[in-house]
């Protein structure tokens, strides 16, 4: 069985969908869904509504993103990433072993399916400018500055 929640956030809805035991995604919508929510999917929407009046910088979610074992490497290089903080796709290539690999680590971090909490927001370009951003690059940039303050 799936459930779901969502939040509403300055920058769009939030929908968390979970099974019983993880969150397995987490994406912007573009319209609200019925929800029909579980402790799992209401834990997440908890966190990420404290996430955005900055009371939580790091988040305790019991998560599970479908993968390869190379996007499953990478988002788990993400989580790495501090609040506040960015790297380059080559940071999270050379710390997943892989140096070579930075296109291919931004195609797997363009396919994360557990937006914030796994922080694809925070990868910038070698050179500090921004990135694409599957949620959009207004979001992008708003999360980034929500976590600079």
């Amino acid at each position: 069985m799936m459930y779901n929640s969502q939040i509403k956030t300055p920058i769009g809805v939030l929908q968390i969908h979970a099974n019983d035991t993880h969150i397995v995604s987490i994406a912007f919508a573009d319209e609200p869904l019925k929800v029909q929510s579980n402790e799992i999917s209401e834990l997440g929407a908890a966190q990420l509504s404290q996430y955005f009046k900055c009371q939580r910088k790091r988040f305790s979610l019991p998560l599970k993103a479908s993968g390869t074992q190379f996007q499953s490497d990478v988002w788990n290089a993400l989580c790495d990433i501090d609040y506040g903080k960015t790297a380059s796709y080559l940071d999270i290539a050379t710390a997943i072993g892989n140096p070579k690999a930075c296109r291919a680590v931004g195609a797997a971090n363009g396919k994360n399916p557990i937006a914030i909490v796994v922080p694809c927001h925070r990868i910038i370009g070698a050179n500090g400018a921004l990135t694409g951003y599957a949620g959009g690059m207004h979001r992008k940039s708003y999360l980034l500055t929500l976590e600079s303050r």
